[in-house]
């Protein structure tokens, strides 16, 4: 377990928090797709997005409370990564779009998972009590 200073407490805690709301939110918006057929999407594509309605809230919630939070957040990372390929090569978006955001903000989300993963929780965790 690693020491580290209140403020670098206090920054893993939001940062956890941060990730887990936006995958919260990420999450509750593919719920929508429980409800049928969506046109234009693919058999496979939607039940994804009915698979990622379930597991991007489990692994916002372990993220909440910090247990296993490098698994929660590799796991996390894994599906901004898969986010990143599809914006960038399958729907051609740039970096940034004139009218909203590019793959640039999944690619801040991984960039928080990656933190997580190698520095952990911090201390205000279920993983701390080990």
């Amino acid at each position: 377990m690693h020491t580290y200073t209140k403020s670098q407490e206090v920054s893993l805690l939001l940062l956890r928090l941060i990730i887990a709301a936006i995958f919260i939110v990420a999450g509750y918006y593919k719920l929508t797709f429980w409800s049928g057929p969506v046109e234009g999407m693919s058999a496979n594509m939607s039940l994804l997005m009915k698979f990622l309605s379930i597991v991007e809230p489990l692994g916002a919630l372990a993220l909440i409370v910090g247990f296993l939070t490098k698994w929660a957040s590799a796991g996390l990372g894994i599906i901004m990564i898969g986010a990143i390929f599809v914006l960038k090569f399958t729907m051609q978006t740039s970096f940034t779009m004139p009218t909203g955001a590019g793959w640039n903000f999944p690619l801040m989300i991984l960039a928080g998972c990656l933190v997580l993963i190698a520095f952990g929780a911090g201390k205000w965790s279920i993983d701390s009590r080990k």
